[in-house]
């Protein structure tokens, strides 16, 4: 017989997706005088990193605004107390020349340019402070299988029959978003025909706390510095761009051949590989909405915008949705403005859209500028790399607007 749909309480606002983005659009809500769901198909349990337990596959590269806002939450020092690794330099080099850049953040007087976290790590804090949150209702293991709107509610159905009724929906169920594409929002999008690769090594020099990037034919490849916790700094998180065919053929090498591989590619800047974990591999595709609201619906990071992972940008994008968002929702609340009142909404649109979409063209024009193999862009792309190195004002400004201060 099948399950009758249960009515649940009303809400102001439910949350779709308890990720990264999802968890601190929620803890923003945290205080105000609305009814806030999160619902998750996950079971959104705290799980602190364990002291030596394995590193967690998928890492982000916070920049110190992102860090700054997890800090105003009081969710930073739970990061801090499990594994972090700043990271106070930057080298980037051309595989086919001999062009390179390096950042370093004692230019910028700053102590770091970034903080590479496991995500697991900040979801475990995040799931901790939710927890503690009075407005706010958690609810997991719930798969949103149908929307519908009805006058200026939205209701939200899962799978097993539940209904949620709420004033305003915001998604940030990440880049292939069922609430998107339920709602029939347009998207520009297309494949960059390359799958990520992503894992941990063991290297045989320490790297230093530096991130570093190499830009090959096939794609970039960055060796992301990890802590853990002892006196040689030897673990890095890899992301690796390929091709598809290149990727495929990659992920069926054992480790030894792998790590070979991997140390030739990377032109043994940290000595050999020495090991490496379980592989991961994904395809890689840029998304941007042409709109992030719709009626009550509004879209927030990967929902709304995924871009290529080359400079580590899209967590980054997806906090500052985060914030942009609660900061309108509250002027609206303030002003006595519904939460799904289209001027609050618009605004949060305008404060996102133009950002987003100047980042996403920038990571593009990267992508096909080294992509490009002819030998007069090789050629400029090299003298270019080398001569901005040299000119600290200008390398400075670009180290400065990408770590969002």
């Amino acid at each position: 017989m099948e399950k009758e749909s249960q009515q649940l309480d009303r809400f102001d606002i439910v949350v779709v997706g308890g990720g990264m983005v999802g968890a601190t659009m929620a803890s923003l809500l945290a205080g105000e005088n609305l009814r806030v769901a999160l619902v998750d198909r996950g079971d959104l349990q705290s799980r602190p990193v364990a002291d030596g337990q394995g590193f967690d596959a998928r890492v982000s590269a916070l920049t110190p605004h992102s860090c700054e806002l997890l800090r105003q939450l009081g969710v930073w020092p739970g990061v801090e107390a499990q594994r972090i690794c700043p990271y106070q330099a930057m080298h980037v080099w051309d595989a086919e020349g001999t062009g390179s850049i390096s950042f370093n953040a004692s230019d910028i007087d700053q102590l770091e340019l970034g903080t590479i976290v496991e995500n697991s790590a900040v979801l475990a804090a995040l799931y901790q402070r939710l927890s503690a949150i009075d407005n706010l209702n958690l609810l997991p293991g719930q798969s949103i299988t149908r929307l519908e709107r009805a006058s200026n509610r939205a209701l939200l159905y899962t799978e097993n029959g539940d209904c949620l009724q709420t004033d305003l929906v915001i998604a940030a169920d990440g880049a292939n978003s069922p609430i998107r594409e339920m709602a029939g929002f347009r998207t520009r999008e297309w494949d960059y025909n390359h799958k990520a690769l992503v894992t941990t090594v063991v290297t045989e020099l320490d790297h230093e706390f530096c991130a570093r990037q190499r830009f090959l034919d096939s794609g970039p490849l960055a060796f992301l510095p990890l802590s853990d916790d002892g006196s040689e700094q030897r673990h890095c998180s890899i992301v690796w761009s390929l091709l598809p065919e290149l990727a495929d053929e990659i992920m069926t090498l054992d480790d030894e051949a792998f790590c070979r591989r991997l140390g030739a590619a990377f032109e043994w800047r940290l000595g050999e590989v020495r090991s490496c974990d379980r592989r991961f591999s994904f395809p890689l595709r840029q998304r941007h909405a042409v709109d992030y609201v719709q009626d009550n619906i509004v879209l927030i990071g990967d929902a709304a915008h995924s871009i290529h992972p080359l400079a580590g940008q899209g967590v980054n994008l997806g906090l500052l949705d985060a914030a942009a968002l609660a900061q309108e929702l509250k002027r609206g609340c303030a002003s006595k403005r519904l939460v799904n009142d289209s001027k609050v909404l618009q605004r949060y649109q305008r404060a996102r859209i133009g950002h987003n979409l100047g980042m996403m063209w920038v990571m593009e024009g990267f992508k096909h500028l080294f992509a490009d193999q002819a030998l007069p862009v090789r050629w400029l792309r090299n003298v270019g790399l080398s001569s901005a190195d040299k000119i600290s004002v200008v390398k400075n400004q670009f180290a400065r607007r990408a770590m969002g201060l």
